[in-house]
């Protein structure tokens, strides 16, 4: 007589994780509860930066690694932008450098003390004005000085030169819908795109052109994510139409065959 296993095997089972002690966390941060889908951080590897709720304009912390523990509420912040922001990002040739998009149509760049923030920051190093709706995406290039993406509701994607305040590619007319995030490849030649119209999109910013697209990438009406990984595959998460949680793995160079 056999016994049919009720348990599923698996090497993971008997591991058990050790919570971090309270005096290692940050604690008592006021993150915000604006409805975005967002990370609403950023970390380096000197400082960790969260959007927090403000009053008035939008805000967020920027707290060297080792300043953990409870953080004080009247601990200075960011919070040169008028309305909240949404997503933020460290730049990748600079520990010292931050950008933030927000729903005040700004993007704006930030210069942090070394050692961190004695007082509050109200003066950004630049302002790019160039979207007519809220910025949701923010993303540096991850090999060319001083070049910033950002992506906004009226569905337009724009390559910034910070150190001019210009528009070096404006990229109109490749979404139809909202666009949920952004990711560079590793050399910066390309970014793929996630859109609320279910497609996953590779684009060639210096052409303005698609270079491929995966149509219905996850049939879910919930938000997705692509970014691309090191090999030129493109990871995605997303949902089935039963809100069942999805994992895909694709391979744009061979008609975008799922692996995964």
């Amino acid at each position: 007589m056999s016994f049919r296993k009720v348990v599923r095997q698996s090497k993971f089972r008997h591991v058990f994780g050790q919570p971090v002690k309270n005096d290692q966390c940050y604690e008592d941060i006021r993150v915000s509860r604006v409805t975005w889908d967002s990370t609403f951080c950023a970390v380096n590897p000197k400082f960790l930066a969260v959007i927090v709720e403000a009053s008035g304009g939008g805000a967020f912390l920027v707290l060297p690694l080792s300043k953990t523990g409870r953080i004080d509420k009247a601990y200075p912040t960011v919070c040169g932008h008028t309305g909240p922001v949404l997503d933020i990002d460290w730049c990748p040739h600079n520990d010292e450098v931050i950008a933030s998009g927000s729903e005040d149509c700004t993007v704006m760049v930030w210069q942090i003390p070394e050692n961190g923030l004695t007082s509050p920051l109200t003066e950004p190093v630049v302002v790019l004005e160039g979207h007519t709706k809220r910025v949701g995406i923010i993303a540096w290039h991850p090999t060319a000085r001083n070049v910033l993406l950002s992506a906004g509701c009226d569905n337009v994607v724009l390559i910034w030169n910070v150190g001019t305040a210009e528009e070096l590619y404006r990229l109109d007319g490749l979404h139809p819908d909202l666009i949920y995030n952004v990711s560079w490849n590793c050399n910066g030649s390309l970014f793929c795109s996630a859109c609320k119209d279910k497609s996953v999109r590779i684009i060639d910013p210096r052409r303005g052109t698609l270079v491929a697209e995966r149509e219905k990438a996850h049939e879910g009406a919930r938000p997705m994510r692509a970014i691309f990984l090191a090999d030129g595959k493109v990871f995605t998460t997303g949902f089935s139409r039963m809100s069942e949680r999805q994992l895909a793995l694709w391979d744009p160079g061979v008609r975008w065959f799922c692996l995964a």
